[in-house]
């Protein structure tokens, strides 16, 4: 199969699916376009702040996508293009898409609350603080995992001390981009111009980041990186989502929609032949085919981490319940897409059906991108810079989401409804303090940083994936209760238990085996592994025994919480 032929059966499953699966669901479950949202119930002006439909959707889209629809398909090509194909259409449509839109919908319909909240009045409160402290953990990692990739991104050094162009091109456009970002934001705030005009100034500041930043690289290692992403979100994760998050997310969702574009007529143009096998087998390099793909591949076909986007962030600021189909469904399918040009990508620079391992992931897919796109005639060099600059501004999306959804959990757990602000003692007012749980959340993830990408990656896909099971059993839980159909969320949350729970049991094996057979070859990184897993995998079963014995239990007395 070629390129063109693998792209054109993605846009017709995934735009079928938008059509007809997504009206499906709105159909059964029920959208109230008159119904004041928690956006405008709940404003705050610093989480709870409502924003246009095409605001929001860059911000979830830009923030579920990070680094993982690229790396995921690009990793998990070693088994052959045909089940990664089949794992992101179906995966993407049956598991992805309806998880996101339930946790976006729960959310919309009990004040804009997360789905620790959710779990909370549907489960119970041991349900929902287990569930924060596993968010607060899988936070931790994520923001280790991305943080280490744009630092790597951005540092402008080779091993043998010369200068990396491109990087320092991507570092400087990167830092432009958030003093664009604060710029907008203002004007977004403060000016209230039409759509057309704020579309207009975005575009325009987009484009000047980025022709100063091809012209003005800069140059630094990647220990100062890292100090410099962290400051950054600890900044971005405080201040109100208007003066950075909205706008920044808004701005690169113009990059990111336009790489996707450019990818898409670069396929169509260039038609790129398939140089993977259709299949390699269910054991490739001493990876099996279960539970590794569907661990691997997390943001493309499904990510429990879009459910803490959806709940934690999104939902405060949708306008109207109808805007939730587009932002959470719709952006899904468009991360699928995604996945399917990374697969391509993989599938043309491949050798024999062998990836190159001298290349990353984001470098294999900028490379071949970058080569489709010589066929109306974009300079490889600055194509290649363009999208590896898209990529970044995917993992920092995500961090600034992430980030915040970390110091949320952390507060909210320390959190009891029963007790009014007045009445805290001095050690719970520092822990809910938004700054205390800032601190404390970066500051590990800075340490866990520290230990690499590579390693965190694979514990980063189960946590990921245990994460969705849990949501997706929320969100049953939650539908049940409220007398709407839940039955299409059955099958996803049992499939993500399986597979999630049998990842965590390998990696504690391999762990285990290696540190006590002395083969280990980071002892530090395998203990922070080995302790993440433990405590992941544990607090991860008790959740899903307490969804399960709600889920299908006798009907209790349940109130109606929906906004």
């Amino acid at each position: 199969m070629n390129g063109l032929t693998m792209m054109l059966i993605a846009i017709v499953v995934l735009g079928g699916a938008y059509l007809i699966y997504g009206r499906y669901l709105v159909k059964k479950w029920g959208i109230d376009p008159k119904a004041k949202t928690p956006a405008y119930e709940m404003q705050d002006g610093v989480d709870y702040v409502p924003a246009d439909t095409g605001v929001v959707f860059g911000h979830q889209f830009a923030s579920i996508a990070g680094a993982g629809p690229i790396n995921g398909p690009i990793q998990a090509a070693i088994f052959g293009w045909v089940p990664v194909l089949l794992w992101i259409l179906i995966g993407g449509v049956f598991f992805g898409a309806v998880q996101d839109f339930a946790a976006m919908y729960a959310s919309v319909k009990n004040k804009g609350r997360t789905i620790g909240y959710i779990i909370e009045v549907y489960i119970g409160k041991t349900g929902k603080k287990l569930f924060l402290l596993f968010t607060w953990l899988f936070s931790i990692l994520v923001v280790a995992a991305f943080a280490d990739v744009v630092a790597k991104t951005f540092n402008g050094f080779a091993a043998d001390g010369a200068t990396i162009k491109a990087n320092g091109e991507v570092a400087m456009t990167s830092i432009l981009f958030i003093a664009a970002a604060v710029l907008l934001g203002v004007i977004l705030k403060k000016c209230k111009l039409s759509t057309g005009i704020n579309t207009a100034i975005a575009i325009g500041l987009l484009v000047l980041c980025i022709v100063l930043g091809l012209n003005v690289p800069i140059y630094f290692s990647t220990g100062f990186w890292h100090i410099f992403v962290f400051i950054y979100i600890a900044i971005a994760s405080i201040v109100p989502v208007w003066a950075l998050l909205q706008p920044r997310d808004y701005l690169n969702s113009f990059l990111l929609l336009a790489m996707i574009g450019a990818s898409v007529i670069g396929v169509v143009l260039f038609n790129p032949q398939m140089n993977l096998a259709a299949f390699n087998g269910f054991n490739v390099g001493g990876n099996t085919l279960f539970p590794y793909l569907f661990v691997t591949i997390a943001c493309g076909a499904v990510s429990g981490f879009h459910a803490l986007v959806s709940s934690g962030t999104a939902s405060k600021q949708i306008k109207n319940e109808k805007d939730m189909l587009p932002v959470s469904f719709g952006a899904m399918l468009l991360e699928s897409m995604l996945a399917v040009i990374a697969l391509v990508a993989v599938g043309y620079i491949a050798t024999d059906g062998i990836v190159p391992a001298d290349m990353t992931q984001p470098q294999i897919f900028a490379s071949a991108v970058a080569i489709f796109l010589e066929k109306i005639h974009i300079p490889a060099n600055i194509s290649k810079t363009l999208i590896t600059l898209a990529i970044s501004a995917f993992a920092l999306t995500s961090l600034d989401s992430v980030a915040r959804v970390g110091r949320i959990a952390f507060q909210e757990f320390f959190l009891d409804s029963s007790i009014k602000d007045e009445e805290m003692s001095p050690v719970l007012k520092v822990l809910t303090s938004k700054y205390f749980s800032t601190a404390i959340t970066l500051i590990l993830a800075y340490a866990l940083a520290k230990v690499g990408y590579a390693s965190i990656w694979p514990l980063f896909g189960s946590a990921n994936q245990l994460l969705s099971a849990l949501a997706l059993i929320a969100c049953a839980v939650y539908l049940k209760k409220t007398k709407r159909q839940g039955v299409m969320l059955w099958l996803p949350m049992i499939v993500m238990l399986v597979v999630t729970l049998t990842a965590l049991a390998m990696t504690i094996y391999s762990k285990v085996t290696a540190l006590m057979g002395g083969t280990s070859q980071t002892v530090m990184g395998d203990i922070l592994q080995l302790s993440f897993a433990i405590a992941l995998i544990i607090l991860g079963i008790i959740v899903a025994i307490q969804g399960f014995n709600k889920l299908v239990g006798k009907e209790d007395k349940m109130p109606n919480m929906d906004a």
